[in-house]
């Protein structure tokens, strides 16, 4: 299987002062999706959490939503063309009873490019195929300086990221702060379908009472993806997009962006936020 990190040679100049040395490197590999022996989608990603990371793909698809939908999954052996396993394609094999949704071939770039579908299409596929109405009962309620430690603390737990500096993470907390999972990889897409793959694989989904927290932006994908798991807040330490924006006030997932210290901007959901006791506070 291949490495999460590799090491290369570097010249650094520093001060004016050059020198050679060998440097760590996020790896970066694809990752071949086959469903039931049929290929699907082929992402790059940091090599590891490869079966949590298809299943977590194939939750935001809207094909699996419990554990016993998933029957097994497996490297494919004979991968390449010499007959060896590079262990970049695993195939998902779901049970026999489960009914596979129409997954286009637009919705397969989509998901496999982050480029996105357009505006009413997107979130169309969306409400379509979402498992669980985001409905949490009683609510989840989340105080802004609870949100406001959490990025630290992810870092704190980013231990590859220490090494390369060339990786994002996503981390699932409780809604009183306490850190259940966090995954690192080269696309943050990948880092929350480990974080869901997992999930299901545990039988922890629908996830209705934690936090996700993503490092970069909000994306529509990532939006969809906490939606298609039941999550019903998303924080992110940068800028959301419109569509991700536009998702979460119509599913009613709550989306905080610009998470920096005591500093954060609510986009939609605001009803799970204590914002009485934050105003009070300043």
């Amino acid at each position: 299987m291949g490495r999460v990190t590799e090491r290369r040679k570097v010249i650094r100049i520093r001060d004016g002062v050059v020198t050679t040395r060998p440097d760590t490197l996020v790896a970066e590999e694809p990752l071949e999706i086959r469903l039931n022996g049929k290929p699907l989608a082929i992402t790059m990603r940091t090599p590891g959490d490869d079966f949590a990371l298809a299943a977590g793909f194939l939750v935001s698809e809207g094909v699996l939503a419990n554990a016993y939908d998933l029957q097994n999954i497996v490297y494919c052996a004979g991968a390449t063309v010499d007959g060896s396993n590079s262990y970049n394609v695993v195939d998902v094999r779901t049970s026999p009873d489960v009914v596979i949704p129409d997954i286009t071939l637009e919705r397969n770039v989509y998901t496999t490019s982050s480029c996105g579908l357009c505006g009413k299409a997107s979130l169309d596929a969306v409400r379509t195929t979402a498992r669980w109405p985001i409905a949490d009962t009683p609510p989840v309620r989340v105080e802004p300086s609870l949100l406001a430690g959490l990025p630290d603390r992810l870092r704190a737990a980013q231990r590859v990221f220490d090494r390369t500096g060339g990786l994002h993470a996503a981390a699932l907390f409780s809604e009183e702060g306490e850190l259940l999972d966090v995954r690192e990889d080269v696309g943050r897409h990948n880092a929350v379908d480990k974080l869901v793959g997992r999930a299901l694989q545990n039988g922890d989904l629908p996830l209705s009472r934690v936090i996700l927290l993503v490092s970069g932006r909000a994306s529509f994908e990532l939006a969809q993806k906490a939606v298609m798991a039941g999550i019903p807040v998303l924080a992110a330490v940068s800028a959301p997009s419109s569509l991700a924006v536009d998702l979460a006030a119509e599913t009613g997932l709550t989306l905080v962006g610009f998470l920096r210290g005591s500093n954060m901007n609510v986009y939609a959901g605001e009803d799970r936020i204590a914002l009485r006791a934050a105003a009070a506070q300043g």
